[in-house]
């Protein structure tokens, strides 16, 4: 995937807006796919990039965060943490399957499929520059900034 096309899509994120890659031409792109809302790990992750928002759009660069939850939880915890960006609720798993972000876990020994905490660039002609995956919280957004700014200095 990394350096391809990212395939156009379109999904339903809060805020009643409709995200369709397409319609980001001529901006960076952000997606961080995270297991769920109000969670310990995913709270920290969306509270840096959120943190981070200003330094992001000033290296063109929007950011949407994705999980399964439902629009109602979305924007629940969008409210509660003042985020500046959208959440896309991927229900049917639509996102998560074009990114392979669904993996079998194990959680206290039991075996389920979630999403695996992952991140994806995409540059402003929708090509994957970046890729993140079994993402570890601390430290993540920066990263992910850093690599945001340095593609849209070459652009």
């Amino acid at each position: 995937m990394l350096n391809k096309p990212v395939e156009n899509f379109t999904a339903a994120a809060t805020n009643e807006t409709t995200v369709q890659l397409s319609d980001l031409a001529g901006q960076q792109v952000v997606l961080y796919f995270y297991p769920k809302d109000n969670t310990p790990g995913c709270t920290t992750e969306s509270q840096d990039f959120r943190d981070m928002h200003d330094d992001f759009a000033a290296a063109n660069t929007v950011i949407f965060g994705v999980s399964r939850d439902s629009m109602r939880t979305h924007e629940n915890f969008k409210t509660k943490h003042d985020f500046p960006f959208e959440l896309i609720s991927d229900p049917e798993e639509t996102l998560c399957q074009q990114f392979d972000v669904i993996k079998e876990k194990n959680t206290f020994g039991k075996k389920h499929f979630g999403i695996e905490r992952s991140t994806f660039l995409i540059d402003k002609d929708g090509v994957l520059r970046g890729e993140w995956r079994k993402v570890k919280v601390a430290g993540h957004a920066a990263e992910v900034l850093i690599a945001a700014q340095e593609l849209n200095n070459k652009n």
